[in-house]
């Protein structure tokens, strides 16, 4: 049947203006007007479809499509109009090619997620899910009928995408070679290594990029790769500069959902610099006896530097990390250190001046210099305490803490910490609830806001230190139950924060402060203790309008605040003479301490015994010397105080201990007292010893 060409195809389309303007003659086809009628017939359908469709006529595909195609093949079209599948795609498009040839013409078939690569000017090309579909022709097949469609697996694609990235920023190169031994990725060190761009090496066999004598060299790892080995070998590898390069080679086998191998990703590395030195050791130990100790231990040595250098910066952030620990315990301690020389100044002095009135014979003019001391030595004390609680690791030891009073007693520390430029004031809740908490913890708390707010302020300022008393719901503040707190806030009118500092402020090591100045843990350590404590810990910040924080603790189960002097009218019920002449064995290795422990125990009417160390006490708990209560030190010598109490117990079942102690880490933890067992703080106050030794007697032991 004869068609007019000047009317046929449409040119409705570009295609089918191309189409009607092509030269046929040259081709199996020939002029349009002579295409058998199915042929003309499927391209009219075709050329008004939006997806990309393009007819495979004949044996060679001759190839015939629409404008969909035309922009889904990029800068392969014009040139694949009218030629065979074959010209167009053997060097461009190989998967696909292969795919044609090996299915059967007679029925249809789908290569889903298919790459077509791009041209230097399109990038990385497309991904695309393909259809074959015989074009019939009376009882035989007269061509395909090929569509694209736009991969629906954006995700793994983009995936793909994340994953080149990734493989083209390692210093390595990174490639999948497939049973057949053809390359299907590379990433672009191999342009940097081979001089070949990742589309020219897509479908090249191994033996093109590596030559023959290296694929025979590694004929074996393959094998054994396409078996379902990983294998790791080392082998040299051509270059494009014309030196063989020593690489380090990993071949991993991939399988399909079969376990069959599919073909396996290569790893390689450039390691001839270290191959060199090793073969320039081999040589030189060949030829240089004298010198094999001095290279071997250079070599060693830069072998070690290139293991650790991983770990080079872990270790210099945990050594900056140490020596900002030391700095702030060095400024801690610093301080301490100041009021400690001023506070042994009155002590010292006043025992010198005390024994001259004594050797003049001015006896009754000393009492203000034993005043003098004893202050002095209570306020050292003091420090002595707080400054333990501040370095002690232990479980907290949650209890009735008065805030208002701890915050008093804190007053004075407080403002020789912010110095004279920055006013300080309190603003107490009268009434205030007691709050169930750890007191050395949080004087520790609170010790560090006012450092921090120190530090914010250095020009001066004002702080405040506020309690109160809340009532909150459940969620209210982060995840607290519904119940009742007690706040403790410390307000300053410091630099304040900016938003990204104050998202940071509670993460561990994290500081604004310059290096040595900071370790960037005072705040994550009150805020895991609030929370350890069952409470809360709430920071407001603006720049330029001071910082705000605020401690909400679980109020005490007994919300009765105790009455003032009920523990002096307690005290005054118990008797702290002697009873009946009790018995108390006195363990303690300082001389001085131990004496003062027995003279007034004496003086009370308490019969003593006494031992230097454990062994003399055990001895004496062995006999059969009548005793009530073992009074020993924690950090004997040898055999500790715990360990003691544990002997002196098997002797004597139920024995009542009262522990002194100083510092002894053994003493910091939970499960150190058994019941009967109780524990007194050096320094102590002579009337606290004996109220505590007279409660331990009658069977009353501290909360």
């Amino acid at each position: 049947m004869a068609v007019d060409p000047g009317f046929w195809p449409s040119e409705r389309s570009d295609m089918g203006r191309r189409i009607r303007l092509h030269d046929w003659s040259a081709t199996a086809l020939g002029p349009t007007e002579h295409w058998p009628v199915t042929l003309r017939v499927l391209l009219d359908t075709l050329l008004e479809a939006p997806l990309p469709m393009c007819i495979l006529w004949g044996e060679a595909g001759l190839q015939l499509y629409n404008d969909a195609h035309a922009a889904a093949i990029g800068d392969y079209h014009p040139g694949a109009l009218g030629t065979p599948l074959q010209q167009t795609w053997r060097e461009a498009w190989p998967a696909m090619l292969e795919a044609y040839e090996g299915f059967s013409r007679h029925e249809a078939y789908q290569l889903p997620h298919q790459h077509l690569p791009g041209q230097a000017e399109q990038g990385a090309g497309a991904w695309f899910d393909l259809s074959f579909s015989p074009i019939r022709e009376g009882n035989g097949v007269a061509g395909q009928l090929l569509c694209l469609r736009p991969s629906e697996d954006e995700a793994l694609r983009r995936s793909g995408m994340d994953m080149n990235t990734i493989a083209d920023a390692l210093p390595v190169l990174i490639g999948f070679v497939d049973k057949n031994l053809r390359y299907r990725y590379n990433n672009r060190h191999y342009e940097e290594w081979f001089g070949h761009s990742p589309a020219w090496l897509y479908g090249r066999h191994l033996v093109d990029v590596v030559g023959e004598s290296a694929l025979e060299a590694r004929a074996s790892e393959l094998a054994r790769t396409l078996a379902g080995e990983y294998v790791i070998f080392e082998a040299f590898m051509p270059h494009k500069d014309g030196r063989p390069r020593q690489s380090l080679m990993h071949y991993l086998p991939r399988r399909d959902a079969n376990g069959e191998v599919q073909g396996f990703v290569v790893l390689a590395q450039d390691v001839t610099e270290r191959w060199q030195a090793e073969q320039a050791l081999r040589e030189l130990n060949e030829t240089l006896e004298s010198r094999i100790q001095e290279r071997t231990t250079a070599l060693a040595e830069v072998y070690e530097r290139l293991l650790t250098e991983m770990n080079s910066r872990e270790q210099a952030q945990e050594a900056l990390r140490q020596a900002q620990k030391m700095e702030a315990v060095g400024q801690l301690t610093g301080g301490i250190a100041h009021d400690f020389n001023n506070m042994l100044t009155g002590i010292i002095g006043g025992l010198d001046l005390i024994q001259r009135y004594n050797q003049s014979g001015r006896h009754n003019e000393t009492q203000r210099f034993i005043d003098a001391a004893v202050t002095s030595a209570n306020r050292a004390a003091a420090l002595t305490h707080r400054l333990l609680a501040f370095a002690r690791r232990q479980p907290l030891n949650l209890k009735r803490v008065d805030l208002n009073e701890l915050v008093e007693s804190m007053r004075d520390l407080i403002v020789r910490t912010l110095g004279s430029h920055i006013l300080v004031d309190a603003l107490l809740q009268p009434d205030l609830w007691p709050a169930n908490s750890d007191e050395n913890q949080l004087e520790s708390a609170l010790l560090n806001l006012v450092i921090n707010a120190r530090d914010a302020m250095p020009n001066g300022g004002s702080l405040y230190m506020a309690t109160a008393n809340v009532t909150l719901q459940h969620g209210e503040i982060g995840e607290l139950m519904a119940g009742r707190y007690v706040t403790l806030s410390v307000i300053d009118s410091g630099c304040g924060m900016t938003p990204k500092v104050l998202a940071a402020a509670f993460e561990p090591f994290f500081t604004t402060k310059p290096i040595g100045q900071g370790t960037g843990l005072g705040l994550s350590m009150i805020y895991g203790f609030a929370r350890q404590a069952g409470g809360h810990v709430q920071l407001r910040s603006e720049p330029g309008n001071g910082t705000e924080v605020t401690l909400y603790l679980p109020a005490h189960h007994s919300l009765e605040t105790e009455p003032a002097g009920s523990q002096l009218s307690l005290h005054a019920e118990r008797p702290e003479q002697a009873q009946h002449g009790e018995a108390v064995l006195v363990v303690e290795d300082d001389p001085a301490v131990r004496l003062l422990v027995l003279d007034v125990l004496a003086m009370l009417g308490y019969r003593t015994m006494e031992a230097a160390e454990a062994n003399t006490a055990v001895k004496i708990l062995q006999s059969r010397e009548h005793i009530d209560l073992l009074l020993s030190d924690v950090g004997l010598p040898g055999m500790n105080g715990r360990q003691l109490a544990d002997v002196a117990r098997e002797h004597r079942p139920g024995l009542r201990v009262l522990f002194m102690t100083g510092y002894a880490e053994q003493a910091i933890s939970s499960d150190f007292l058994d019941a009967g067992m109780d524990m007194i703080s050096k320094p102590f106050a002579i009337d606290d010893l004996a109220m505590r030794v007279r409660d331990m007697l009658a069977g009353r032991q501290s909360d």
